[in-house]
């Protein structure tokens, strides 16, 4: 398998997206350290997805974004190429039906954390301000991303109820346009292009983002046998120790930002 990758950066932080895992990605110093980690992440991503994982996973740079943001903190605005591309019906349910898998997902990891208000998580700050610590408060950051990123392609969307519950209406909303499917280019908020394929791809990809800081935060707070993986991030943990991979893979450094 091929993984082509978007790499957005600015000096050497980077940020690497797999177009074809819409949602998956690595940080790192430099595209080296964020390639090597990318193996990890596909494999990672495609036993979330309950697919088969290929034998030889290789990464190829499709394209070369170079930005001006805090990408170190997980601050972006790429639209890929292929994000300008028209969708069939079939594509999008595809996409519509994995963002809502991710929603769902993400809410079954929150409600499964012992105390939604206890971390052992450190303080941190960026740009963006306090980074949430609590399962409780990367729930609310990460479903209040859902009338932005809808709102960002001309659909009224809101906060309100489970991040599955105002999820779904948004796609509900903007399936009310007919047509949605041309997947137009809107300059939204900041000067940043956005589509509805990007989207699509932002809500996994913000999900995943907060998912994994908050399946970190728990297994350090509460212990990793409290914790289920709903996301498989430990997936690749477990099949390098049953000696399927010869060769070690660094431990990801991502963090808990991203909006």
């Amino acid at each position: 398998m091929i993984i082509k990758c978007v790499w957005e950066h600015n000096g050497n932080d980077t940020l690497l997206y797999a177009v074809n895992l819409p949602g998956a990605y690595t940080r790192g110093e430099n595209r080296d350290a964020a390639v090597e980690k990318m193996e990890r992440e596909a494999r990672s991503y495609l036993a979330w997805k309950g697919e088969a994982v290929p034998d030889e996973l290789s990464v190829e740079i499709v394209q070369d974004a170079a930005c001006g943001l805090d990408v170190c903190d997980a601050d972006s605005d790429v639209l890929f190429t292929a994000e300008r591309e028209p969708l069939s019906m079939e594509e999008y349910q595809e996409q519509k039906a994995l963002a809502l898998k991710s929603a769902a997902d993400f809410y079954a990891q929150y409600q499964s954390v012992p105390d939604r208000l206890k971390s052992n998580a450190p303080m941190r700050r960026t740009f963006y301000g306090q980074v949430p610590r609590t399962a409780e408060e990367m729930y609310r950051h990460t479903r209040n991303v859902n009338e932005y990123y809808f709102g960002e392609i001309g659909v009224e969307a809101d906060n309100e109820g489970t991040i599955i519950d105002c999820r779904r209406r948004g796609f509900e909303v903007l399936e009310q346009k007919p047509d949605f499917l041309d997947n137009r280019v809107f300059e939204g908020s900041y000067g940043e292009c956005w589509t509805l394929r990007k989207v699509l791809r932002r809500f996994i990809w913000h999900d995943r983002i907060h998912a994994r800081a908050m399946y970190r935060m728990a297994v350090k707070t509460f212990g990793r046998e409290a914790i289920p993986d709903v996301y498989s991030f430990d997936a690749v943990r477990c099949f390098i120790s049953a000696g399927n991979e010869p060769d070690s893979v660094p431990a990801s450094s991502e963090g808990q930002a991203g909006s």
